[in-house]
């Protein structure tokens, strides 16, 4: 079969094609013979019913810095007509702007695939809909009540404060048993964000790593394991962590049999799930996720490939 794809994505320039899965994603479909097109979410316009964004044709992608892309010259393409599917992989923050992107996809879900759906983007961010399996969670709490926070910090001793929309590691913070600064954190979180922040109690098995395991279709494709750098109790691999080949503990096996059955029913096609120390799940990525690259790498497997063939039963 040969798609149209349309990416929805950040400009190109700026891409470590080294780790990036939406370049990932780009050469396996370039292998396969498929038509790409890159456009911005900040260039979709809606009229008369229709659906369409300038474009550029893709004309090449290639492992090479510096030279990774070759551009067509911009074009009009109608998203519900002129492409098979589009892939939602621009980065957060999931803000109105990440918001309104799914509500103009949503209008094309009658004529083109969208993955992920983005209806179930927009009602299903990493750390909201995480808090469907509780059970699988560390203490958590949502909030912006500094009483609360307190109470939860007396109970649970050092805490980890991070926003309800973030990524990549920004802007999460510990608090020591102590207390130290957690009324100063408090407020900033209180004066940046409008939202809620996330507070949970802090995992010493962070050390020994966070896994990312990656979900195709609600069924396990990879993981990795990701440690802290030096320094850093963080392990995310954007801010200094570094990755190691991984298997399944048994309560990761069951956390993924939970959540497989509910990502298959929202047309979450493409998910990263997070779990510290083996058994606590902290996030379920469906915005854009990564880790595909370093899965791979370690595993000998081709992610990307079992995307496209996902996807290409979905629209067969």
């Amino acid at each position: 079969m040969t798609l149209r794809a349309a990416v929805q994505m950040d400009p190109m320039d700026g891409i470590n094609i080294a780790g990036d899965s939406s370049f990932a994603l780009m050469l396996s479909a370039q292998e396969r013979g498929y038509s790409l097109y890159h456009y911005d979410v900040r260039s979709l316009t809606w009229e008369a019913g229709r659906l369409t964004t300038r474009a550029h044709p893709v004309l090449d992608v290639q492992r090479e810095t510096g030279a990774h892309y070759r551009f067509g010259d911009a074009l009009t393409l109608d998203l519900g007509r002129d492409v098979d599917v589009v892939l939602m992989r621009q980065d957060p923050p999931f803000d109105l702007g990440y918001l309104t992107g799914t509500w103009l996809l949503e209008r094309i879900a009658h004529e083109t695939l969208v993955v992920n759906n983005p209806v179930s983007v927009r009602n299903a961010p990493e750390k909201v809909f995480v808090l469907d399996f509780a059970d699988y969670m560390p203490p958590t709490m949502v909030t912006r009540d500094l009483e609360a926070v307190k109470d939860f910090h007396k109970r649970y001793g050092a805490l980890v404060i991070k926003p309800l929309h973030g990524n990549g590691g920004k802007a999460v913070f510990r608090i020591d048993e102590a207390g130290t600064n957690l009324g100063a954190l408090v407020e900033m979180f209180g004066q940046v964000w409008p939202e809620p922040f996330m507070v949970q109690q802090f995992l010493p098995s962070v050390r020994e790593g966070d896994k990312r395991i990656v979900l195709i279709d609600g069924e396990v494709a990879g993981a990795i394991n990701r440690k802290p750098g030096e320094g850093e109790f963080r392990s995310n691999l954007a801010v200094g962590g570094y990755a190691e080949a991984a298997e399944l503990s048994p309560r990761e096996k069951e956390i993924c049999a939970a959540l497989g059955p509910k990502l298959r029913e929202r047309g979450l096609i493409f998910v990263g799930i997070d779990v510290i120390g083996g058994e606590w799940l902290t996030e379920i990525n469906v915005t854009s996720p990564t880790g595909i690259v370093a899965i791979d790498r370690f595993n000998g497997t081709d992610t990307a490939a079992m995307i496209w063939d996902t996807i290409a039963r979905r629209i067969g």
